[in-house]
């Protein structure tokens, strides 16, 4: 749009916004002593889409600490593959826990 010589623009400061970052959401597996090795490093495969050798040393983190973490998101994706895992586990008749917390 073209300005006539006479017409005036006003031009205002624009403020930006500050646009915080969501917090974020460890996804957490728990050793119990019924889920196999295998069926771990498949969830881990599967879900959250590690490299074979990935999957395996987490699964051996979660199998010698009793605890391993499989990835970082937003709530909502965490929350998601909180559900994903415990629904896999059920499916497969195992007792496998997954948790999440704040990052």
């Amino acid at each position: 749009m073209a300005l006539k010589e006479d017409q005036q623009v006003d031009i205002k400061e624009i403020v930006e916004d500050e646009i915080k970052e969501p917090k974020l959401y460890k996804v957490l597996l728990h050793n119990d002593d019924y889920t196999t090795m295998d069926f771990v490093v498949e969830i881990l495969e599967q879900i959250f889409h590690k490299s074979p050798a990935e999957a395996y040393a987490i699964m051996m983190k979660v199998h010698n600490e009793g605890l391993g973490v499989c990835g970082v998101y937003p709530l909502e994706i965490a929350e998601t593959k909180v559900m994903m895992v415990r629904q896999m586990a059920r499916q497969h008749g195992f007792p496998l826990k997954c948790t999440l917390e704040e990052a």
